[in-house]
């Protein structure tokens, strides 16, 4: 299995209750695709650099989680057709080249 992450917004607009519903259909996600969450991260309301579809702030929260490429595509799939989902990136960590060091 790869390790991912992925930093996804969460439209300002939608209620706490809601919010909190939608954090965890994802991490229901990647358990449904065999994967494992292995952190999530909710980092909160946040400026946007530019304005995205009229919003000037969103709701940014990271999850760290194992899967395979199934489990990634899925999730990625989801978060696409989510409305309330703004923005979504996903990055395999195994991909990432480590910091060298000095």
């Amino acid at each position: 299995m790869s390790k991912y992450e992925v930093m996804y917004i969460v439209n300002v607009k939608v209620e706490d209750e809601k919010r909190k519903a939608l954090i965890q259909g994802q991490a229901d996600t990647v358990v449904a695709q065999g994967g494992k969450v292995t952190k999530t991260e909710e980092w909160g309301l946040r400026d946007f650099a530019y304005e995205i579809n009229f919003m000037n702030k969103g709701y940014y929260v990271v999850m760290n989680f194992e899967g395979d490429a199934s489990c990634e595509k899925e999730l990625d799939r989801l978060m696409r057709i989510n409305g309330d989902i703004v923005r979504h990136m996903i990055v395999n960590m195994d991909e990432v080249p480590a910091a060298e060091e000095k």
